[in-house]
């Protein structure tokens, strides 16, 4: 694929270098502890759901692209080589002269189940109108915005003409306070807990519909070990944690499942279809100590929902 021709999935947002330290427990103040295992990987929201995305539908279908920037450092090289070995596009990836790519240090305490994260942000995203990064968002068929994404495309999408074709966007909401749905915002993306505070202490299915009320298409949110939930004109669902895959760490898997649920999305599966895929794959994510290990293929991301389906929620 080159610059110029329009992929399908667009993702836009953070690409780190994170460090993984596992540690038998957390160092006490000016304290030293041995670690058990220290790895190194890509991370990132952005970057990570394109890895899942390209990870789960495999070399058949067309590549993702990120658009991302990073620095002039030795880093930026392990980025875009990690990201182009799982078959993302790093085409769109600017670089930042004399900046720092951005970077993690994530402390995991193995019998806690805990960790710790200390980041160094990188280069903020920038995306020119008329820029091949600009044409690629515009073009796609879906686009997944993290924190750093969403400034970034938002411009882009209110430039456009009324009644003008336009992408599905899907929010990586995350754990951050972004408030209510954002206009041109179709597929609202929170923690449950982010969409508590963003719409007040009621209970999970008036929370659902409120974020519909505003405008999402649909509305996803993750409740940690305790599953998702989804709504949209049709109804909610709910599909519950899966308490059986052995947990290393829950490092990248809100990610991981932002990533299977926009490839659930690209290939037009039904909500509820896409929630207990894009839960399933997340589960098994945290059989790894980084964040990108232990995403499954396709195969093992459909068995693992086909055994914990979503249902419907009204309560």
């Amino acid at each position: 694929m080159t610059v110029d021709e329009a992929p399908e999935a667009v993702f836009a947002g953070a690409a780190v270098w994170d460090t993984v330290a596992q540690l038998p427990a957390f160092p006490a103040a000016d304290g030293r502890v041995v670690a058990e295992e220290i790895v190194e990987c890509g991370g990132g929201p952005a970057a990570t759901a394109a890895v899942a995305y390209a990870r789960l539908l495999g070399p058949d279908r067309p590549r993702p692209a990120l658009i991302a920037a990073v620095g002039d450092d030795h880093r930026a090289a392990l980025i875009r080589d990690g990201l182009a070995a799982e078959n993302v596009d790093t085409a769109r990836i600017a670089t930042v002269a004399g900046t720092p790519s951005a970077s993690c240090v994530i402390l995991v305490d193995r019998p806690r189940g805990s960790r710790a994260i200390c980041t160094k942000p990188g280069p903020a995203l920038r995306i020119e109108p008329g820029s091949p990064a600009a044409r690629a968002v515009l073009a796609a068929r879906v686009v997944l915005v993290d924190h750093l994404g969403w400034p970034a495309v938002r411009p882009l999408l209110a430039g456009l003409p009324a009644g003008a074709p336009r992408p599905l966007v899907c929010q990586d909401a995350g754990n951050l306070a972004i408030g209510r749905r954002p206009a041109g915002v179709d597929v609202f993306a929170p923690t449950l807990e982010a969409l508590r505070e963003a719409y007040g202490d009621r209970d999970t299915a008036s929370l659902l519909r409120a974020a519909l009320d505003d405008g999402a298409r649909y509305v996803v949110a993750t409740d940690g070990p305790n599953g998702a939930y989804a709504a949209d004109a049709r109804g909610a669902y709910r599909v519950e944690g899966h308490h059986g895959v052995e947990v290393r760490s829950t490092l990248g898997a809100g990610d991981v499942f932002h990533g299977a649920l926009v490839a659930a999305l690209a290939r037009d599966l039904p909500l509820p279809e896409a929630l207990a895929y894009a839960n399933a794959a997340a589960a098994l994510s945290c059989q790894a100590l980084d964040g990108r290990g232990g995403i499954p293929d396709d195969t093992a991301a459909r068995a693992l929902a086909a055994r914990l389906p979503a249902v419907p929620y009204t309560r």
